[in-house]
């Protein structure tokens, strides 16, 4: 299993975009902070969702999230979107 970094988007143009846009699955893992619903509209890859509370504990994983679909954490307050299969090196 390939171990990646993990990229904070860190502007609200970056959080919008998320890893949209990207053909293949980047050499990177996204935060995406004050986030508690994502979608993959537009996707072309799966997705691993790891949900973070406000410490930045793993709440829930959401594996193989398909490109269409929408997935929520209310308690959340970070997530991490993961190329399918890859685990991430540390938090951010």
């Amino acid at each position: 299993m390939e171990s990646l970094p993990i990229v904070v988007a860190d502007t609200p143009r970056a959080r919008l975009r998320g890893l949209l846009g990207h053909r293949v699955p980047p050499p990177f893992a996204l935060r995406l902070e004050r986030c508690r619903c994502v979608h993959t509209v537009g996707m072309r890859f799966v997705l691993d969702l790891h949900w973070l509370d406000a410490g930045g504990a793993v709440l829930r994983v959401d594996r193989a999230v398909a490109p269409g679909r929408v997935r929520a954490c209310w308690r959340a307050r970070a997530v991490v979107e993961v190329p399918v299969g890859a685990s991430i090196l540390s938090p951010s």
